[in-house]
């Protein structure tokens, strides 16, 4: 089972050692790992580490989320700037 209190987002990255990932729910948590696995990890913790750092510094902290998702999903592509 995978703990998570936020919803997730995992993006493959063209390098296959590379991924990114961030919570839609928890505003300015972003990560990396160089696997899934690595990422769930990272992700994990990085959120318990950004909630503590959101207490101390008196911002709102977002309400849990009873049934976190998983999206696991390639990178999304930028428009050209003409």
């Amino acid at each position: 089972m995978i703990e998570l209190k936020y919803s997730l987002v995992i993006e493959a990255t063209e390098d296959p050692n590379f991924f990114g990932f961030y919570s839609p729910e928890l505003e300015g948590f972003t990560g990396i790992g160089h696997s899934v696995e690595d990422s769930l990890y990272n992700a994990k913790w990085g959120m318990v580490e950004h909630i503590k750092l959101l207490k101390e510094k008196g911002l709102p902290i977002p309400k849990e989320n009873q049934n976190p998702t998983v999206v696991i999903q390639n990178e999304k592509q930028l428009e050209p700037v003409v």
